[in-house]
C-alpha cells in the first residue's frame, strides 16, 4: 500500500520544493521508508525469536514436541498397527479425533506460508 503512495507523494515535492538536491534527498527518504519499516519489523521479530529460544527446554520446544507426538500417533494408527495386525499382534490406537485438528492446524499454517510465498505476498 505504501508503494502506491510513494509516486504521488514524490510528485508533490516538485510543486513545493525548488532545490533539486533537497527534493532528490526527500524523494529517496520517502522511497526507502517502507523498506526501513520492514527491516525494523524483521529485526524486532528476530529479537523476539531469540528471546523465546533462550527460555527453558519446555518453552523452546513445546511446538516441535507437539508435532512429534501428533506424527507419532499418526504413525502408530496408520503404519504400526496395520503392520502388527498382519502378524496377529494388536496395538492400541490413539484417538485421532483429538489429535488430527492439532496436526492439521500445524500443517495448515505451513501450507498458508507456502501459499503466500507462491502468490508473492511475502518475499
Amino acid at each position: 500500500m505504501l508503494d502506491k503512495l510513494i509516486g504521488p507523494v514524490t510528485g508533490l515535492l516538485d510543486k513545493f520544493i525548488e532545490d533539486k538536491d533537497q527534493k532528490a534527498q526527500l524523494a529517496h527518504e520517502i522511497g526507502t521508508m517502507a523498506e526501513k519499516h520492514g527491516q525494523e519489523i524483521a529485526l524486532a521479530q528476530i529479537a523476539l525469536n531469540t528471546a523465546d529460544a533462550k527460555g527453558n527446554w519446555f518453552q523452546s520446544s513445546w511446538r516441535p514436541l507437539c508435532g512429534h507426538i501428533c506424527v507419532l500417533g499418526l504413525a502408530v494408527n496408520f503404519l504400526v498397527s496395520p503392520i502388527a495386525a498382519g502378524f496377529g499382534v494388536t496395538v492400541p490406537q490413539a484417538d485421532m479425533s483429538v489429535m488430527m485438528p492439532v496436526l492439521m492446524g500445524m500443517l495448515g499454517l505451513g501450507g498458508l506460508r507456502s501459499f503466500e510465498r507462491v502468490k508473492g505476498v511475502i518475499k
